[in-house]
């Protein structure tokens, strides 16, 4: 399975907006997609296009080919730099070194190890090809997770125990029973799958999808009387926005919303 691409094989990231949604595919599939130093800096390149990108409204990230979605960190490019406590902007995690208000999907088409999982775990959303495995390799090779806070709160925390201790990889099937991945298709109508889905969530209030994206975490951060405190903060624009009018408006009027972002 390969994404759309802008410009073939050449860059090893592309980027390419199909319609309301851009696919970010990272390039490299004779490496398995891992992340080289090029690749970290064509992941934050694209991200940061998509953010400035206004008729872009859903990300889908993936990998090119149908082996993997990435393999994780470049370990020939560890040992050769001696790479020893990977800076915070070494490879982009969502919401936590770069901001992105706007939904991003996994379509994972392959192994998601390591630095790919990281990837896969901090998007919002997450469709994989029945090939799919996944796995937090880093006790293999004697490297840290320190980005896996979050995972005993997307999966139970003994499976997330598991998985950090052995490093071995689970199917697709396994990681749709346990909740990391939202739907699991044929590897070859994961493109479509992936399109499909995002093109329903572009064809929402733009400002109501951006304050749903926020909401979903606020437990994660805050004691429950102050998430409440803060989803009524973060949802009181939405309610005082015109597109909060047009939405009853064209449901009385039996016509599409058209919506504004304000």
């Amino acid at each position: 399975m390969t994404g759309p691409t802008e410009h073939g094989l050449e860059s090893p990231v592309d980027y390419r907006r199909v319609g309301p949604v851009a696919w970010l595919t990272i390039n490299r599939p004779e490496a398995r997609n891992a992340l080289n130093k090029a690749v970290r800096q064509g992941l934050f390149a694209g991200v940061h296009r998509f953010n400035a990108d206004a008729e872009a409204k859903v990300l889908v990230l993936t990998g090119a080919g149908d082996q993997a979605f990435c393999a994780g960190g470049d370990l020939k490019e560890m040992a050769d730099t001696s790479l020893r406590v990977p800076p915070p902007d070494f490879l982009p995690q969502f919401g936590r070194n770069i901001q992105v208000d706007k939904p991003v999907i996994a379509a994972v088409n392959g192994i998601a190890y390591a630095g790919g999982f990281l990837l896969a775990q901090s998007c919002d959303l997450c469709i994989a090809a029945d090939t799919a495995r996944f796995a937090v390799t880093e006790v293999k090779v004697g490297r840290g997770v320190p980005w896996a806070v979050p995972l005993p709160w997307l999966i139970p925390p003994r499976v997330a125990m598991q998985m950090l201790l052995t490093g071995d990889p689970i199917d697709a099937g396994r990681a749709y029973e346990i909740g990391l991945v939202n739907e699991v298709v044929p590897a070859a109508e994961l493109a479509e799958a992936a399109q499909r889905l995002a093109e329903r969530i572009a064809a929402n209030a733009p400002l109501s999808v951006a304050a749903a994206k926020r909401t979903v975490r606020l437990i994660a951060e805050y004691p429950l009387a102050d998430a409440f405190d803060e989803a009524e903060r973060i949802w009181e624009p939405v309610y005082l926005s015109a597109d909060a009018q047009e939405g009853p408006a064209a449901f009385r009027d039996r016509r599409p919303p058209r919506w504004k972002g304000r």
